[in-house]
């Protein structure tokens, strides 16, 4: 996961301040939204004040952390916060950035995650390889695990 500037850099308003980086868990995710797990979500909100009053704290923490960076008065949180469930990726993100507790509808998709997402280069991070050493068979990265 990284964090990136609110502003492009020409100055245009950027919501995006987290993405997801590990191309298996993208993959995962994107199979969550096409199953149709974004819009199941978005009826729960609809139906669950108690659900939609979380997600709105989750929004409001993601602004926040945003404009503890630059502020981006009036300008839209992303990933449909916190209104609706537009992009689990965003939400997933945010859920490893503030950690558990803050996003319930990332920590859902989180856990929504195969087995391997626990473990691996792209949880754990790589330690560097001894000098000399040769990376181990299957690997991708330097000294990282097999994904």
């Amino acid at each position: 996961m990284v964090e990136t500037a609110p502003r492009l850099p020409d100055g245009t308003p950027f919501p995006t301040l987290y993405y997801l980086t590990c191309p298996k868990a993208n993959s995962a995710i994107g199979t969550l939204e096409a199953n149709g797990v974004m819009k199941e979500m978005t009826e729960r909100l609809q139906a669950d004040p108690e659900l939609a009053a979380a997600y709105r704290a989750a929004h409001e923490d993601y602004v926040r952390r945003r404009d503890e960076i630059e502020e981006l008065k009036d300008f839209p949180s992303a990933g449909g916060m916190p209104d609706r469930v537009k992009c689990l990726h965003v939400l997933v993100a945010h859920s490893l950035a503030a950690g558990p507790g803050v996003n319930p509808l990332g920590d859902e998709a989180l856990a929504m995650l195969p087995e391997w997402w626990s473990r691996g280069a792209c949880v754990t991070p790589a330690l560097p390889l001894a000098e000399g050493a040769e990376k181990p068979e299957g690997s991708e990265g330097s000294g990282g695990e097999a994904r």
